[in-house]
């Protein structure tokens, strides 16, 4: 199967600060996807190639199709679109109208496709359903971006379409936290419980599971998940332990769950108190809505992460028209 160029890889709509949540240098470098995220492309384009059993039948013929917004966002999904042009579709030529990450307007023209009549039937709803559900995703980041202001909005592992959902996110200005599992240690309250002996207090639990993470290993991204005042200080106190001892400045992430905007500024006034603050970043979790970012903001975490970035988001509204003979 020949490989076709992949371009628009795009820019975030957004500035990210230096946290360890952009895991975007992971899915692209350069021009084209890494092996990583190609491979997820290639699996989901193929998995929705394969549900469509052929596409039924479709008249002959060289035609031109235009693909059109009739609404105003941000674009994403180009990359996935050029792929699966690529893998099943690679007599057809594509003109873009709008980069990847570029500003949408409502009846705009965003791509137009050469080629086979039924070969742009049977792939008509498959491109509309990848532009416009990853694009949908990238213009609701971009609004909960700018609604944050300097904070950052990150996303979950709750995603619907994996690696495509974190691209999405990304595109749109927000930061795609880990990408699986093993991307990053994260520590929850169920390690915790773990480390808890007979008798034991959940700080020296939560002191003795800090101090145990391997640094040479984990320290560059670390979550340890709090859900107090005094779980955090402890928690950040043998973080800054453990880096003292090794000569290392990496922050761990301090994931506040559950604790809104109110608590988690105590947090991170103790943290201050303590002389801790500035070996943490914190995030904010939990309950977080759109709504609510004024006050996330606020209270002085660094970012918050929500699933409401990917999940249950209207798709940007694309329609294709078909015109006989290539005109």
């Amino acid at each position: 199967m020949s490989f076709r160029t992949i371009e628009g890889g795009g820019e975030t709509r957004h500035g990210v600060a230096t946290l360890p949540h952009d895991r975007s240098a992971l899915l692209w470098s350069a021009d084209y996807p890494t092996p990583l995220f190609l491979d997820s492309i290639d699996r989901w384009v193929d998995a929705m190639v394969a549900d469509e059993h052929g596409g039924g039948d479709a008249p002959e013929g060289l035609v031109k199709a235009r693909i059109s917004a009739k609404d105003s966002g941000i674009l994403c999904g180009r990359p996935v679109a050029e792929r699966l042009l690529a893998r099943h579709l690679s007599e057809c030529s594509a003109e873009w109208g709008v980069s990847e990450g570029g500003a949408v307007e409502k009846g705009q023209t965003v791509l137009v496709l050469h080629g086979p009549a039924d070969g742009m039937l049977r792939f008509e709803r498959i491109l509309l359903n990848l532009l416009g559900r990853l694009s949908g995703i990238s213009s609701n980041t971009a609004h909960w971006a700018e609604s944050a202001g300097s904070m950052r909005v990150a996303a979950t592992r709750k995603t619907e379409w994996g690696l495509l959902d974190k691209w999405a996110i990304h595109i749109g200005g927000g930061l795609t936290h880990r990408l699986d599992r093993g991307d990053a240690l994260m520590l929850k309250e169920n390690d915790l419980a773990a480390m808890m002996g007979e008798g034991e207090t959940g700080l020296g639990a939560m002191s003795r599971m800090v101090s145990s993470v391997d640094m040479e290993q984990h320290a560059g991204f670390t979550v340890v998940e709090v859900r107090s005042v005094e779980q955090a200080v402890t928690a950040a106190t043998a973080w800054v332990t453990s880096q003292s001892g090794r000569g290392g400045d990496e922050k761990v992430v301090l994931l506040l769950d559950n604790m809104g905007p109110e608590v988690s500024s105590d947090v991170g006034r103790a943290l201050s108190e303590n002389g801790l603050r500035d070996h943490c970043v914190l995030e904010g979790s939990g309950g977080v809505s759109l709504d609510s970012l004024g006050d996330w903001a606020a209270s002085g975490v660094d970012l918050v992460s929500s699933s409401a970035l990917n999940r249950g988001v209207a798709p940007l509204d694309l329609s294709m028209l078909i015109v006989a003979g290539g005109e």
